[in-house]
């Protein structure tokens, strides 16, 4: 079974081409951060427009990459939603005319399920059942996965998802976009010891086993010593390594309280914070004394690519999903990931 991924779902224009016995065959990826660094955030119309020019030459490279043409495809895969609506259309109606020319099936992906996902393109996968870390700019939660579309939540954010509030810190600091891999950056030369930060809902934990999040109140203690001092160079990478080792504590520690929960023996990480190496070199020795496996994507496969849809839609076409019927598509810029669960 050869699947064509496509990934639209923001600033990053991914395609790929997944092999359902021999795995990922080729993948491409155009990141749109130069287009939107001046502007500080990501500005829909521009992302769309750029969508656009990319798309069909990256699909081209992709598939010569692979060795194959457009005719030996058996289905294709789109992020079909949660996103911005214009980036989605452009990818699902890109998707669903090339399907329907060639006479097979397109299947949309839920864009977090293909960042759940993801360490399955590793070498060495997990096994079902396993917990799940979703973290990134715009989510945070704690899954129990039992196989394919068998999600059970377990806690997710009240507020700031630990991207989102990386960012906002780093904007805070003068930082750059994208906010969070500039804070990790300058993290690296600050002393995480200098400020004390609150690590929110870890006092809900210990009383009620919460598995909950909550970044906002940080956030704001940021603001509120931004506002109190004059921001030399080392204070702000100070600041940066304090905020940086508040949200991987809080984010250890809930990951930690998952796995003790629900008794398995497995966490993947993913989306971009999943990258964070300070939050890597927190979560693997806890994992090693909570006797439990810690799994990753590959870097390059933490942020938006191709590659998870494609495999995402690949493993919902083997377990019987038979995609969307030719001659129409739709995109849900809001769209729940339990509402994907069979």
């Amino acid at each position: 079974m050869l699947i064509l991924g496509i990934e639209t779902s923001c600033d990053e224009t991914g395609v790929a081409v997944y092999n359902g016995d021999r795995g990922l065959l080729a993948h491409a990826l155009h990141s749109q951060v130069e287009l939107h660094d001046e502007y500080g955030g990501v500005v829909p119309e521009l992302a769309s427009r750029d969508h656009i020019r990319r798309l069909l030459p990256l699909v081209r490279e992709v598939l010569h990459a692979a060795g194959i043409t457009e005719r030996d495809l058996d289905g294709i895969a789109f992020t079909q939603g949660p996103g911005l609506a214009g980036a989605l259309l452009v990818g699902a109606a890109f998707a669903s005319s090339l399907a329907f020319g060639i006479g097979i099936r397109a299947i949309g992906v839920h864009h977090l399920e293909g960042h759940l996902l993801s360490p399955l393109l590793e070498r060495n996968p997990p096994d079902f059942p396993f917990v799940a870390l979703l973290v990134s700019g715009g989510h945070t939660q704690l899954m129990r996965v039992s196989g394919v579309g068998k999600y059970e939540m377990l806690g997710e954010t009240l507020d700031d998802a630990a991207g989102e509030a990386f960012d906002k810190t780093a904007k805070l600091l003068g930082l750059g976009y994208p906010g969070g891999p500039a804070l990790a950056k300058l993290a690296e030369r600050g002393r995480a010891d200098r400020f004390e930060l609150p690590r929110p809902m870890l006092d809900s934990l210990e009383k009620h086993g919460d598995l909950n999040f909550s970044f906002s109140g940080l956030k704001t203690a940021v603001v509120t010593l931004v506002r109190q001092r004059t921001l030399d160079e080392q204070t702000r990478a100070d600041l940066a390594a304090a905020f940086q080792e508040a949200v991987a504590d809080v984010l250890v520690a809930k990951s930690r309280a998952a796995i003790a929960q629900t008794g398995l023996d497995s966490l993947i990480v993913a989306g971009g914070v999943g990258a964070n190496l300070r939050l890597r070199a927190l979560l693997d020795p806890a994992a090693a004394r909570g006797r439990f496996r810690v799994f990753y994507p590959a870097m390059e496969f933490c942020t938006d690519n191709g590659a998870m849809i494609a495999l995402a839609g690949c493993l919902r076409l083997k377990a019987g999903e038979t995609g969307a019927p030719s001659g129409g598509f739709t995109v849900m810029p809001r769209w729940d990931l339990a509402s994907v669960a069979a």
